[in-house]
């Protein structure tokens, strides 16, 4: 493929809570045995773009150790490959990334060193397939300097937390706000974008030089009505997890049938980093109903519309119910899980009770089995 990826990976959401405490969103777990950046780093592969860069900030020790090798994607080759930046202190620079157009233009010598025409910008948080091939053609075919992904969301959805834009009969974006406080329409931007390198460093190097960080403000919203800017309109599965609302919604979602047949079954697959370990073990009576069991876990008691992470614990007569446990949870005999998302690496003791009676309720138990 014609261009190089940019995954923008750097971000902290509050809106995550304690989730993003220890780890970056793009590292939170999913469906059982992924990561949200495997989703963008799988369609990129499976696109056919050989040099991806990663830009990572906030809390990316979980997602370091995640990308230490490229395999997994099929990154490990001689030409291009997968690239992790994070913020670096030099003679002329000590800042964090201050925005997603400040962390380009930290790291603008990859761009610059690169030889494809295109750029494709994607944000690490999102879980969807799409061939950014058809985006691409897309783009050269309405002569366009900026390509944004696009979705019409259901009547009714929260669109306020995203970029909303309306487009023109021939999809030209005439409007584009950034977290509007009353939306104008339902369509929103996905994070996702393609542009042209030297015109994209032109316009990094123009943000940087007027004290201007962000990519979305600075220069979709403020080039809007200068440069030709179209929508691209996907309707297939897109979800984006930068809230505990969205991140179980996400989760749960993959409870459906449909849902699960869509990633995992039809071409082309989503890729992940690969542990080696032993199959779910099932002990005698227990009740196990539409739920995702992942590898190393043992289970007992009765599990129902959960999704349950790798190498987990679940004790006699537990019920866990509508919720998320992540990886490496232990949980005691006894114990009442409903509407839930227990951390990672907690400790249930016996006997415990933790239901979410108003929303999600996330669940974090000091750790007995672990010395910090």
């Amino acid at each position: 493929m014609r261009a190089i990826g940019i995954i923008l990976a750097g971000g902290n959401n509050h809106r995550m809570k304690e989730l993003s405490q220890k780890r970056a969103v793009c590292a939170m777990p999913i469906a059982g045995s992924y990561r949200s950046i495997d989703f963008t780093l799988s369609n990129m592969s499976n696109s056919h773009i050989q040099k991806v860069a990663v830009l990572t900030q906030y809390n990316a020790k979980s997602l370091n150790e995640h990308l230490n090798s490229s395999k997994w994607w099929d990154f490990g080759r001689k030409q291009g490959g997968l690239y992790v930046f994070t913020p670096v202190v030099t003679a002329d620079n000590s800042n964090w990334y201050r925005g997603t157009a400040d962390a380009m233009y930290q790291n603008l010598s990859f761009l610059k060193n690169s030889h494809e025409p295109y750029v494709v910008i994607a944000s690490g948080d999102g879980v969807y397939k799409l061939d950014f091939n058809k985006v691409l053609e897309y783009h050269i075919d309405k002569k366009a300097d900026i390509t944004v992904v696009c979705k019409d969301m259901e009547p009714g959805a929260n669109v306020e937390r995203f970029g909303t834009l309306s487009m023109n009969e021939e999809n030209r974006i005439e409007e584009l706000e950034e977290k509007p406080l009353k939306a104008k329409t339902n369509t929103i931007s996905c994070g996702i974008y393609v542009v042209r390198r030297r015109q994209l460093i032109e316009m990094i190097e123009r943000c940087a030089e007027e004290d201007r960080y962000d990519f979305v403000r600075d220069i979709l919203i403020r080039y809007k009505d200068v440069k030709r800017i179209y929508g691209y309109k996907i309707t297939d599965y897109w979800r984006n997890i930068a809230s505990i609302e969205d991140y179980y919604g996400t989760n749960m979602d993959f409870l459906k049938p449909e849902v699960r047949n869509y990633f995992f079954k039809q071409y082309p697959d989503i890729y992940s980093k690969v542990d080696d370990l032993p199959p779910a073990k099932y002990n005698v009576g227990v009740n196990v109903k539409n739920s995702l069991i992942s590898s190393g876990c043992i289970v007992n008691g009765t599990v129902e519309n959960s999704v349950i992470f790798k190498k987990s614990y679940i004790g006699n007569n537990c019920v866990i119910k509508n919720s998320i446990i992540l990886n490496d949870v232990y949980i005691g005999d006894n114990t009442y899980i409903e509407n839930c998302i227990v951390e990672s690496r907690d400790t249930i003791r016996a006997n415990s009770t933790f239901v979410g009676e108003n929303g999600v309720k996330i669940v974090v138990e000091r750790n007995e089995r672990y010395v910090m």
